[in-house]
Formats: structure tokens, C-alpha cells, sequence
């Protein structure tokens, strides 16, 4: 019987660009993240007295600009080696782009597996027999699996890629392999890494992704973490995944439908900043703020965004440890304005052609052709970070252009009902 963690996607110290754009944003406690979860990791490891740790690729992220880095993660294996733990991982695609890395001496608890071919580690008091390959560099387009060796008999037989199998959305396909290929080696569980959302792939056998252990922006949202596995006679008998970020990202959609006046949207809005604060368990919330739904107060809200989004930022601050990373409005008035759009008026013609008006790229492109030198002038911190502004994409022209209407629509029917 024995126990191991799995994990992978650290990310050390990484550098989460555009945050800048955020005057508000607690830069350095997110800054801090990636090292706070992964001493989260060890602390775990040390209570759980775990038998080995997996860390299946990008522990690093790129190039470090000093030692630091290095000197840190050397210390914390240092921690795990006086606790007889011992470390086995496979680089990834951000470690391969790592010069400092590949001389950085370790304890003698730690196993890196070449980037060579693929190698196999026994553990002879576990029967564990560990198979594993690193990138050698950062773009890997082979099939990595294919070489490694089939499962020994007699031993639990464990292996460690990175990869995105056949595919995973916001991921490159790295080292691509299918479900089918890792079933044929016969192994016991493969532990995988660079998709950094958790997922279990399969149960037989064990296929999984643990995810990162602390998500850098909004598009890593919800609970992340490590996976801790028991084995007992040869055979998976559990797999638990433990939460170890320290902040955590989250999406939260408030449906304003029923809303008729501000003290309503204020208490709907604060019931759901309460509700995402209390199952962040103690956490900092970074939290994007969607109001939506058809509701009476489309147009007082589309009137004075900027307002509101001031209010809200003011109602989060008096909550504390929730940071408002993006408030965005999505609501429709109740009726799409249907009274005014029926009548017989120039007025009426305009808000019916509004409605109606749809654009395509290629006149976008040709009512402004300066629209690729006009990206290049924006701000570098509008086109970094997790959410870059690009009006050249067509998802976000669609986007644009729903807002727009929306917002004029807001504003013409407010004047059209002498509101």
C-alpha cells in the first residue's frame, strides 16, 4: 500500500502580465500565488506523509531572471527529502525554455527523467515501476507516448506525460496521443500534465490531469489543485483532488430579470458577491462581475455604466479579500423597446434599423482600413494579460458589435420614453 500526490502546471513565479492594467489589482499577493499554493503542495505531502510526489511539467515558467527561482524550489525538495519523500518529474514545454534549469543541482530525492527517450524508474519496496520522457525543447510535435516501454508485469506501472492528448481548447498540442495508445501500454495510471483544467480522462486505467495548482488569470477559474491517489494491492482504490491555491479566479453571472429599481440590483449583487466569497473557503477572490438578463433596468444601467461599476467595485470593497477583476453588462431591456419599435415614426424607423443592423468583417475592414494600424497604437497593457483587447478578431468584433447596439438601443428608447 502507498500513497502518491500528482501534480503538475506549477508555473513558478510566473510573471502574469497585464495585470498593470488593473490600478486596483493586489498585485503582489497574486504575484505571490504560485509559490504560496505550491508551499500549500509540500505542506501536504508532509501531512499526508506521501509515499512519492509527481510534478508533470512546466514546474517553471520559461527562463528565470535569476536564481531565485531555482534556490527556492531546491529548498523546498530539501524539505520533502528530510521527510524520506522522494520527487519524480517529467520537464515541460515552459521548462524546456529554461537555460538555468537544466544545471540546477537538487537533492538526491529527486528523479528529472531524461528528455532524451523515454526512461523507466523502479521503486522495488512499492513493486512501482515509473515511466516517464521531458521535452527536450519547447515545441513538441511528436508522439511521445509511442516509445515508451509497455507495462511491466508484477509491478504497478505508472506514467508521466505531458501533453494535450488529441486535443484540449486554449492548449497546444503538445506530444499529441490518443486515449486508445495509453491504454495499450498497460499501465496502472497515467499521470499528465499542461492542461490546466482538472479532468479525468479515464478510470480505466487512471488517466489524469490534475490541473494547475494556482490559477494566474480569468481564464483559470474555480478550485485548483493537486491530485492525491491510494493504492492498495496492486490497484487504484482512491483518488481525492485537494485544493492548494490561495486565490482563486471565478466568473459570477447575475441575472437582473426580476430586478425593477437600483436597491434591487444592489441586493441581488450583493447576495452573489456573499455567496462567491463564502465558498472561496477563507481565499482572495479575484471575481469578473457579469450582470445580465432582460430587465426593467436595461436602460438605467446601460445609461450610467461607468457609475456603476464604481458602485460595485464599492460594495466588493467593503466585503474584503474580493478584488473586482472586470464588471461587464450584458442586459437587454425587457421587451427589446417592442412598444416604440412598432410605431409608426421616423423615430421608430431608426430603432428598427439599429436593431436590425448587422456587420460583417470584411465591411468592418472596409469602413476602416486603418483598423490593423490603429491596434498597433493601443496600449501594450490593453493587448497583454488574460483578457487582450483585439478589435482585428472577429469573435470580439461580434462582441463589439452586440454592446454597441445594446448600449444605443438603452440609450434611444430612455429618450424615446422621456425617461
Amino acid at each position: 500500500m502507498f500513497r502518491f500526490i500528482h501534480a503538475a502546471d506549477i508555473h513558478l513565479d510566473s510573471p502574469l502580465r497585464g495585470l498593470e492594467v488593473y490600478p486596483d489589482a493586489p498585485l503582489e499577493e497574486i504575484r505571490a500565488a504560485t509559490r504560496r499554493a505550491f508551499d500549500n503542495l509540500v505542506g501536504l505531502a508532509l501531512e499526508e506523509q506521501v509515499d512519492f510526489v509527481l510534478l508533470c511539467g512546466d514546474l517553471y515558467d520559461g527562463d528565470w531572471k535569476d536564481y531565485n527561482t531555482g534556490l527556492y524550489f531546491a529548498q523546498r525538495m530539501g524539505r520533502l527529502h528530510q521527510a524520506g519523500i522522494r520527487v519524480f518529474i517529467v520537464s515541460g514545454n515552459h521548462d524546456a525554455a529554461s537555460h538555468i534549469t537544466r544545471h540546477l543541482q537538487l537533492p538526491d530525492n529527486v528523479h528529472v527523467f531524461s528528455t532524451k527517450k523515454a526512461q523507466t524508474v523502479h521503486v522495488k519496496e512499492h513493486g512501482l515501476a515509473l515511466h516517464g520522457q521531458g521535452y527536450a525543447h519547447r515545441a513538441v510535435s511528436d508522439n511521445l507516448a509511442a516509445d515508451y516501454p509497455q507495462g511491466e508485469a508484477g509491478w504497478f506501472n505508472i506514467g508521466l506525460l505531458h501533453t494535450a492528448l488529441n486535443g484540449r481548447p486554449g492548449h497546444e498540442p503538445y506530444a499529441p496521443c490518443s486515449l486508445d495508445q495509453l491504454r495499450a501500454k498497460g499501465y496502472q495510471y497515467w499521470a499528465l500534465g499542461h492542461v490546466h483544467q482538472r479532468e479525468v480522462v479515464s478510470e480505466a486505467p487512471w488517466v489524469v490531469f490534475p490541473g494547475n495548482i494556482q490559477g494566474r488569470h480569468i481564464r483559470e477559474t474555480g478550485a485548483k489543485g493537486c491530485t492525491l491517489v491510494r493504492v492498495a494491492d496492486g490497484e487504484v482504490t482512491d483518488i481525492e483532488h485537494r485544493a492548494l491555491d490561495v486565490l482563486r479566479w471565478t466568473r459570477c453571472d447575475v441575472d437582473l430579470s426580476a430586478a425593477e429599481n437600483e436597491e434591487e440590483v444592489y441586493g441581488q449583487v450583493r447576495a452573489a458577491l456573499e455567496e462567491n466569497k463564502l465558498q472561496a473557503e477563507g481565499r482572495t477572490l479575484a471575481l469578473r462581475l457579469i450582470l445580465s438578463g432582460r430587465t426593467p433596468v436595461h436602460a438605467l444601467l446601460q445609461k450610467h455604466v461607468a457609475h456603476w461599476v464604481e458602485e460595485v467595485r464599492g460594495l466588493a470593497a467593503t466585503l474584503g479579500d474580493l478584488w473586482l477583476e472586470k464588471v461587464g453588462f450584458a442586459t437587454q431591456a425587457p421587451d427589446g423597446g417592442a412598444d416604440l419599435l412598432n410605431e409608426d415614426s421616423p423615430f421608430a424607423g431608426l430603432l428598427r434599423s439599429l436593431a436590425d443592423v448587422q456587420l460583417d468583417n470584411h465591411r468592418l475592414y472596409d469602413l476602416v482600413p486603418e483598423l490593423e494600424e490603429l491596434r498597433n497604437r493601443l496600449p501594450a497593457e490593453l493587448l497583454g494579460g488574460a483578457d487582450p483587447f483585439d478589435p482585428t478578431q472577429p469573435a470580439q468584433f461580434a462582441e463589439l458589435q452586440q454592446d454597441v447596439r445594446e448600449l444605443l438601443l438603452a440609450r434611444l428608447l430612455h429618450q424615446g420614453r422621456g425617461v
